[in-house]
């Protein structure tokens, strides 16, 4: 069994959470654990400092309480949780007891080997994808996954999304640039992977049934876990994109990361 991390990724309304959901319970019934919006790593990355271990002081109740907030979900998230919480007490009564002696970032491994067990495991956060340097120095074997929908798509899903999301942009000129941004986040990050340890996915092409390097990069047999990761049948139309989208989409089409399948107009 594999025990270098999974991340998966992507802007969001692209289809990740639904992706998230099969790798958790293909992950769960091959031993592992796979967290949906676990975002522990999110929360370590800006309380888990070596300035902070430097003072004793690591906060375990800070990064506690904002896991609890809005739980993680997938296969065995409720037992993660309580393990990611005595993993953190015991990092903080490390650092109060050592101070400058502690490497933040090998706590922070430290932390996952505990939460998540000594077996595959991974996270899907798409606020990852504002982390990527750090998540690649802390994690130089992670294996990545990188989902994309075409953009006209997601920016429609976005501003038809529920309004208790203060984040989300309202308008389709924000929208659009918000996802052209985040994906350019990747674009500038996928070269420091090597091949083996990335893939890199069209929604569409995903709900097609396309799947065998996922599983190859994984190390599991997806496709039973996959049967239900369908398109909508009834989806919206597509909403227009800002030049900086259009720009990226043609990016990614150039690199084959998305099949090119709508006829988008240059903005």
């Amino acid at each position: 069994m594999r025990t270098d991390p999974i991340l998966l990724v992507g802007p969001q309304r692209s289809g990740t959470t639904a992706l998230a959901g099969a790798l958790s319970e293909a992950l769960a019934a091959a031993g592992g654990c796979f967290t949906i919006n676990g975002k522990l790593l999110y929360f370590l990355r800006r309380w888990w400092m070596d300035t902070d271990a430097d003072g004793q002081h690591l906060r375990s109740d800070e990064v506690s309480h904002s896991l609890r907030r809005i739980p993680a979900q997938g296969a065995g998230a409720a037992a993660w949780l309580e393990r990611a919480h005595t993993a953190l007490l015991a990092s903080a009564r490390r650092a109060a007891g050592h101070g400058t002696e502690l490497s933040a970032r090998d706590e922070i491994r430290r932390i996952c080997w505990e939460a998540y067990g000594a077996s595959q495991w991974g996270d899907k956060y798409n606020e990852y994808l504002l982390d990527l340097g750090w998540l690649h120095a802390t994690f130089p074997d992670a294996r990545w996954i990188f989902l994309v929908r075409d953009p006209g798509e997601t920016v429609a899903s976005m501003l038809a999304w529920k309004r208790d999301k203060p984040w989300n942009p309202e308008g389709g000129p924000a929208a659009s640039a918000k996802w052209a941004d985040w994906t350019s986040r990747w674009l500038g990050f996928r070269d420091a992977l090597p091949h083996h340890r990335r893939v890199e996915l069209d929604y569409a092409e995903l709900c097609a049934g396309r799947h065998r390097t996922l599983s190859e990069v994984v190390g599991v047999d997806l496709g039973p876990f996959l049967t239900n990761f369908r398109r909508p049948t009834h989806e919206r139309p597509s909403a227009p994109l800002c030049p900086a989208a259009h720009a990226v989409r043609r990016q990614l089409v150039h690199l084959g990361i998305l099949s090119g399948h709508r006829d988008q107009q240059p903005g």
